[in-house]
């Protein structure tokens, strides 16, 4: 509890507070992509293709169109529009509201936005699941896909959508993707490229001030997206801070040790106490 009292002082004490959210922290709000919530959803997959969770499960080679579509609709639907505003976020937001903040993240759920976050103040840097693009980038428009997304969860049969339904590129009639980095095709369009910048003039804005890099459940598997970054801003601003919050991968390099605080715990927990802290004053 010593250790949450702390993080929520250097909350309120900071200037500003630039926040990295990784895949832990929508895990935290009960977003699992394996376990209970997979096999509820998912079942007649894991029985004919054997998948074991939703990570996993977006690379599986479909032997066709129909049943690839199939999946990924499910997928998205369960990730993006089946979803209300989750506690945990809008707990996050409540903490930082009446700060400067702005969000960078690597999630592609769109819960920073679903719970209130000002959408000109992220920065959502791998992607969105409610968007298609292009898959070998023939233009640079995004697709906005929750009717077509809706409209495969209600009409497949048997694990297939009708061949009707299979996005196709309005340009080049290839086939569409999903807005994921996951390959030299993902598309960073004019918006992406102004999230960009107004992270950077944000960051640029408040590095000479008390600037707090508030990371919750980033952990290695693109650390140079956030968590590198967050450590060596703290190392290069004089008044910076690092706060990290995530079960069993919460640690800082012995440079910016003396300003860092590391929780290896639940976010959902640490959540909940730092809300208790503030009803308190």
């Amino acid at each position: 509890m010593e250790a949450v009292r702390r993080l929520y002082d250097i909350i309120k004490e900071a200037d500003a507070v630039a926040i990295g959210g990784g895949s832990g922290l929508s895990t935290a709000a009960g977003y699992d992509y394996s376990g209970e919530r997979f096999r509820e959803n998912f079942a007649e997959f894991i029985d004919r293709y054997g998948m074991t969770d939703m990570y996993s499960a977006g690379f599986y080679p479909f032997p066709t169109k129909e049943e690839k579509w199939a999946y990924w609709s499910r997928h998205i639907y369960c990730n993006r529009y089946d979803q209300k505003p989750s506690r945990l976020y809008m707990d996050i937001r409540r903490l930082v509201e009446e700060k400067e903040y702005f969000v960078i993240t690597t999630n592609v759920d769109h819960q920073f936005y679903e719970a209130g976050f000002e959408e000109d103040r992220i920065f959502a840097v791998q992607g969105d699941y409610g968007q298609f693009q292009c898959a070998k980038a023939c233009h640079s428009k995004l697709y906005d896909n929750e009717r077509q997304v809706r409209e495969m969860i209600r009409q497949q049969h048997g694990l297939r959508i009708p061949a009707a339904l299979i996005p196709r590129c309005p340009v080049c009639g290839g086939d569409m993707e999903v807005h994921l980095r996951c390959d030299g095709y993902f598309i960073e369009d004019e918006a992406w490229h102004a999230a960009c910048g107004r992270y950077e003039q944000f960051i640029r804005r408040y590095s000479g001030k008390r600037i707090l890099f508030l990371e919750l459940g980033v952990g290695m598997n693109t650390p140079g997206i956030i968590k590198y970054p967050f450590w060596q801003m703290t190392a290069k601003y004089e008044h910076a801070f690092y706060i990290c919050v995530n079960k069993g991968q919460a640690w800082a390099p012995l440079e910016i040790r003396e300003r860092a605080l590391c929780m290896d715990a639940d976010l959902a927990e640490v959540l909940g106490q730092l809300m208790e802290e503030r009803t308190v004053e």
